[in-house]
């Protein structure tokens, strides 16, 4: 399994291209921006790009899916509670089209030689996730490098967030901790130096 990370947009929201380097069937996360700058890396890598995967909804990390989906014709995954609706924020302006699927908690995404196990991790909004696919993680803005997503905005809860938290840290083993924004990291770093980890493993 190959990780490629591409940062986009104005907020550097970390896009990834996970693929399967036997096959050269990828997946993209969260591609926020820039669609030029991801389907050229596509095309230069000759990948297969079979799923858009979406840790949650914020306009930050979903701009470039429908440029993304028209290209290469993904199936795009997200949670239903993060979903565009009529009248609804616009932090949030991504509606699911009608051939993308909607997925939650416990779900699994299975792709050719990748296996995405769909995490149910609220607090920074209503419909966040966490996607595990072998040793790597990918939290999107629910747990950052020595921090965590900020829990102010429109379906935010900051006890959901320290719940998420605990729920991740209680995995067990090490991960590769790949976040929605700045640099990776360890859950086992994150577990020793990251206040709200700490603070949400206290508290159980």
């Amino acid at each position: 399994m190959l990780i490629k990370t591409i940062p986009v947009g104005q907020l550097e929201t970390n896009c990834y291209v996970v693929t399967n380097e036997d096959t050269l069937d990828c997946a993209v996360i969260d591609p926020g921006d820039e669609s030029n700058t991801i389907l050229d890396y596509l095309e230069e890598n000759r990948l297969h790009c079979c799923a858009i995967l979406l840790t949650h909804g914020h306009y930050d990390h979903v701009g470039a899916v429908d440029a993304l989906r028209e290209e290469t014709g993904a199936v795009v995954y997200m949670h239903r509670l993060d979903a565009h609706v009529k009248g609804g924020d616009y932090h949030f302006p991504y509606s699911l089209p009608e051939d993308g699927r909607y997925y939650e908690d416990g779900d699994v995404v299975e792709l050719p030689g990748l296996r995405f196990e769909v995490m149910g991790t609220p607090g920074h909004t209503r419909g966040g996730v966490t996607l595990r696919c072998g040793n790597a993680l990918f939290t999107g803005d629910t747990l950052f490098k020595g921090s965590c997503g900020r829990t102010d905005l429109p379906g935010g809860d900051m006890d959901e967030e320290l719940e998420s938290l605990r729920k991740i840290c209680s995995l067990p083993g090490d991960y590769e901790v790949y976040p929605g924004h700045m640099d990776s990291s360890t859950l086992s770093r994150e577990r020793l130096f990251n206040y709200y980890c700490r603070l949400a493993m206290s508290s159980k």
